[in-house]
């Protein structure tokens, strides 16, 4: 081989080796810069995670937060569709006391004038009845047709009382009972003890026990009795006042038709 062709070979040689040690530089870098690239795309990924994680958790919470409204939604139209049948049955109801409010309107018209008529009646009945407590049911009468002029007072209260005297007075009849009062006697007037047995007998005693009288209802007018009755009338009304137990006794009494 020749110097020259040495010479070229060597240099050949440097040329291959600095050719190969460029390439492994080259290389170096490439490989330099593919790890810078991953470890960005590795950073970027870890960063995108995380902001897909913290989406992912973002959309849990908006999940479970649209959960509880469909919940409490559901919740509300129960109570709302409770409260609109409250609201239903309420105006069912209130319609219905307007009607009721309408017809009392309707009644009151016809029951008025009948308590009306049957607060003469009542008047006229005590006024031709035997006297008994007859102040106490003149009163009573008379109080009646204040309470009809009576603004603040109900007609059902009204009709009630016109009632409750109506039971007063019938209770009249089948009661035994004795007070003392003022008798009048047409030319005098005297206290006295008054017995009366339902409406069959009414009668009258002085105090002194020396007189007594038997209301006529024909005449209404006192009939004085003989001596014989003093002590059948005295013991009347003992018995009347529970001082002496019930027993049998004679008293006068008017026949059906007698006068």
């Amino acid at each position: 081989m020749s110097i020259v062709s040495k010479k070229s070979l060597i240099a050949s040689t440097i040329v291959g080796i600095l050719a190969l040690s460029a390439s492994n530089i080259a290389a170096a870098d490439v490989l330099k810069n593919l790890q810078k690239t991953e470890a960005k795309i590795f950073k970027a990924s870890k960063k995108s995670q995380k902001k897909i994680n913290h989406i992912y958790e973002q959309t849990q919470d908006l999940l479970a937060e649209y959960r509880n409204v469909v919940d409490e939604a559901e919740v509300l139209k129960g109570y709302n569709d409770h409260v609109q049948r409250m609201v239903n049955a309420q105006k069912a109801e209130i319609a219905s006391k307007q009607e009721q409010i309408d017809g009392i309107d309707k009644i009151k018209q016809g029951v008025v004038p009948l308590m009306y008529k049957m607060i003469n009646t009542l008047d006229e009945f005590v006024n031709l009845d035997i006297p008994v407590n007859i102040d106490v049911r003149k009163a009573r009468v008379a109080n009646l047709r204040k309470v009809m002029d009576n603004v603040d007072v109900t007609t059902s209260e009204q009709f009630r009382l016109v009632l409750e005297a109506y039971e007063i007075e019938a209770g009249y009849g089948s009661m035994f009972g004795a007070y003392q009062g003022e008798l009048n006697l047409g030319d005098r007037a005297i206290t006295a003890d008054f017995v009366y047995m339902g409406r069959i007998a009414f009668l009258a005693e002085s105090l002194d026990l020396k007189h007594a009288w038997l209301w006529n209802n024909t005449t209404r007018a006192w009939q004085e009795l003989d001596d014989s009755y003093l002590k059948p009338v005295t013991d009347t009304i003992r018995m009347a006042r529970k001082q002496l137990p019930p027993n049998l006794t004679k008293l006068p009494v008017f026949a059906a038709g007698a006068e």
